[in-house]
Parts: structure tokens; C-alpha cells; sequence
């Protein structure tokens, strides 16, 4: 590629970025994680259209410096390799003139920019960086910028950023705004997060186009998929199936996929494109962690807003994703783990550990109005207590809220919608 072409193309993309100046934006609390002071490349990992150009640009835009910008998601830059890196920064110079900030969107579609991103390192001028795979992205970081990074996990819009996006009040305890809460609540159950869904009309086709693009782009190509019919079965199953362990035999044959070494990486490469999170098993040993992990849709969206799901609008099975969702995101900033409880008496949702100490145990049920789902609730936070010697037990409905005592063991109930709000 000229330098001409790759002048318009860069000047094209800070006109677009620009105009983001006249938007409103929401706040993401993820934004205090980015240290524009730091020697180490800060970037910002997460599923596709979860906001992170958008996150970088308010940090950048607030901090007040020249920035320089890149997105490599452009299709004028797809023939783009790291030997014209050069080209692109000396172009940068000429458009923005001096600048000590470099912001590059998605830039592990260059191969090779991890020699790049570290030269920038080295002249003393703070990197930015935006990816939607974490293999690609933190992997390399790993091996050649030797911890010279940053790496902050950004999600689809939290119930929180959701209402204020909305408008809704998420302070005072009126009967009016405690209504549009939870107006807001069944919204989003339904929805989800992703933030250009509040302004769009034909939800299933933008969420069918952004996972075929995920699994085709960032998964298919990236790993030379040999098997892609397989592939695109299987991902759609978990997604349609999630919450839900992977068992890998079941699904090998349930795919036709003869190798259950192939099966685990597909699940992997799934995970590391941000389609699905993982909650692995509690055990004291190693060895039963790894096996029987637990996947959930990275956002209620991906569980039906998709042609061809019969997901259905299973509304516990939503309910557990948001909050398995809401403790991923608070425990990654606070250095904590999650796990689910499973033995032949019972299992229980989540389990919230500081390093290998149980800290909360999470129950999660729509709808306890009945007696025998109220039981199975409540005994599956008393087998938790059994088990790790957690007294801080919680049950997370759709709308109950009560205090009650069990077997000697108190246990909170609360709505999802409060919890998520952290409403007292």
C-alpha cells in the first residue's frame, strides 16, 4: 500500500474519531484501570462491539493530550503487514503533528505488531491498545513485551451502565424510580449489554452478524479451522445449551469431531474470542478444576438474539448468566475467583474465593415461589456452607427479598437488579 492511500485512510479515521467528541458516552468504571501514565501498553480486551475504542477515546479525550489514532478493523487496511508499520507512524506525525500517545483499535490483525507496539515502548511513548482476542493479544504481549503490559477485560454493558444509558434513576428507594429499575431490569434480561443494541431496531440480525463474524474472522481464520461446519454447530449448541458444563466426550460425538484434543480447543478458542466465559469446578484439587468447566454466553443477547436459536427465553438460565457475567467483571478488578459447587447431594451456583479461602456462596433462581425450588435453592447454599465453611450465603431471585435463618445458617435473598446496583 502508497503512503497516499494510507494518508486518506488515516485521516479518514480521525475525522470518524473526532466526531465522537459531540456523542454522549458512557462512563465505564473500566476506565480507571487504564494508567495513561504508565511505561507498560495498556490494552483493552473483550468481545467484539463491547465499547473498547470507545473507552480508550474517553480516556485519551479526558486526559487532555494529543493522541494518535489507528484502527485496524478498517477492510482498507486488511493487506496491511508489519513491515508498513513504519509508513503508518511517520503518516501519524504528519497528520497529528508531535504526539506521546499512540491509540491502536484492534491491532492483532497485523501480524507482527507485537515488534512494533515494543519499539513505541521504547521511545517513551505510551501505547493504547484495543484487541477482541485474548490468545493473540495478551499471548504475544507475554512473550516479547516481557510484562511490559496492562491488560484490562472489558465487557458489554453492565446492568449499571445499561441505566444510565437509559436515563433511570439508580440512587433513590421511590416507589416511582424503584418501578423503572425494574422496567429497566426485564429489559435488559432480555437484551443484554451490547451497547449498540439501545439504538437499534433488528436486534437478532446485528447479533447473528457479529457472532458469524466472530467465529468466521476471529476464530476460523485466525486458527486455520479445518472442520468449520463442525465448529459453527458446536459453537451455536453451547450457546443455545449455556449455562451448561462441557463435557467433551458428549460433545465429540455428538459433533462427529474425533479428537477430543481438537473438541477442548474449540471451546478454548471460544473463550479467548470472548464468545463465552468460564466457571470452573471447586475442588481443593487441581486436577478436577480443569475438567467439567462451566460456559456462559458473554451476554444474554448471544443465547437467542441469533437466527436459528431455540435457545428460548429461558429466564433462569438468563438470570444465572448475568450474575455469572457481573461476578466475572467485579472479581477480575478485585483479584478474585469464581467457582460452582457440584457433587452427588447438590450443587450450588457460585463461589466466590480469595485465594483459597471461600469469601460468598451464590445461589441464583427466577422464581423461588415454590416450595420445592425454594428447598433445593436453600439446600444448595447449605451444602456450600457444609462444604467451605462459608457463612455468607446469598440467594438472587427476580424480584424476592427477605431475611431468613436455616439449619443455624442466615441467608440472604435479594433481587438480581439490586445486587447488580449493590442498592442496600
Amino acid at each position: 500500500m502508497d503512503k497516499r492511500t494510507l494518508e486518506f485512510i488515516l485521516s479518514d479515521q480521525r475525522e470518524e474519531i473526532e466526531e465522537r467528541s459531540h456523542e454522549y458516552l458512557c462512563h465505564r468504571q473500566e476506565e480507571s484501570r487504564v494508567d495513561l501514565n504508565s511505561s507498560q501498553a495498556q490494552v483493552v480486551i473483550g468481545v467484539r462491539r463491547s465499547g473498547k475504542s470507545t473507552l480508550c477515546y474517553q480516556v485519551l479525550k479526558n486526559n487532555g493530550e494529543n493522541f494518535a489514532y489507528v484502527d485496524f478493523d478498517d477492510e482498507r487496511l486488511v493487506s496491511l503487514d508489519a513491515s508498513q508499520l513504519n509508513d503508518v507512524l511517520e503518516i501519524l506525525y504528519k497528520i497529528y503533528g508531535d504526539f506521546q500517545y499512540l491509540f491502536l483499535d484492534e491491532i492483532q490483525n497485523v501480524e507482527g505488531w507485537h515488534l512494533f507496539v515494543n519499539r513505541m515502548l521504547r521511545k517513551k511513548i505510551h501505547v493504547v491498545v484495543t484487541g477482541s482476542n485474548a490468545k493473540l493479544l495478551s499471548g504475544e504481549l507475554a512473550t516479547h513485551l516481557s510484562g511490559r503490559n496492562k491488560e484490562i477485560p472489558l465487557y458489554p454493558f453492565s446492568f449499571k451502565e445499561f441505566c444510565t444509558m437509559k436515563g433511570v434513576d439508580i440512587e433513590h428507594r421511590t416507589t416511582k424510580a424503584e418501578g423503572f429499575r425494574r422496567a429497566a431490569f426485564d429489559e435488559y434480561l432480555k437484551q443484554g449489554g451490547f451497547p449498540e443494541m439501545l439504538t437499534i431496531l433488528d436486534n437478532k440480525n446485528y447479533v447473528s452478524t457479529l457472532v458469524e463474524n466472530i467465529l468466521k474472522r476471529d476464530i476460523e481464520q485466525r486458527y486455520n479451522i479445518s472442520y468449520k461446519s463442525a465448529f459453527e454447530q458446536m459453537s451455536h449448541h453451547l450457546l443455545n445449551v449455556a449455562p451448561t458444563p462441557v463435557v467433551v466426550n458428549d460433545l465429540a460425538r455428538l459433533f462427529n469431531i474425533k479428537s477430543n484434543n481438537t473438541l477442548k480447543n474449540y471451546v478454548k478458542y471460544l473463550k479467548e474470542a470472548y464468545v463465552m466465559i468460564g466457571v470452573q469446578k471447586y475442588s481443593q484439587k487441581s486436577r478436577q478444576r480443569v475438567v467439567q468447566e462451566k460456559v456462559y454466553a458473554v451476554d444474554v443477547a448471544m443465547m437467542n438474539q441469533r437466527e436459528n436459536a431455540f435457545a428460548g427465553e429461558n429466564l433462569g438460565h438468563r438470570l444465572e448468566t448475568i450474575v455469572a457475567i457481573h461476578l466475572t467483571r467485579k472479581c477480575k478488578q478485585e483479584n478474585y475467583d469464581v467457582y460452582y459447587l457440584n457433587d452427588r447431594s447438590g450443587e450450588c451456583d457460585f463461589l466466590v474465593c480469595k485465594g483459597n479461602q471461600v469469601v460468598q456462596a451464590i445461589q441464583v433462581s427466577y422464581d423461588i415461589s415454590s416450595e420445592k425450588t425454594r428447598k433445593r435453592e436453600i439446600n444448595g447454599l447449605l451444602l456450600a456452607a457444609r462444604h467451605t465453611k462459608c457463612e455468607n450465603l446469598l440467594l438472587l431471585t427476580d424480584h424476592e427479598s427477605e431475611d431468613i435463618e436455616e439449619n443455624g445458617h442466615h441467608i440472604k435473598i435479594q433481587p438480581v437488579y439490586e445486587w447488580c446496583l449493590e442498592i442496600k
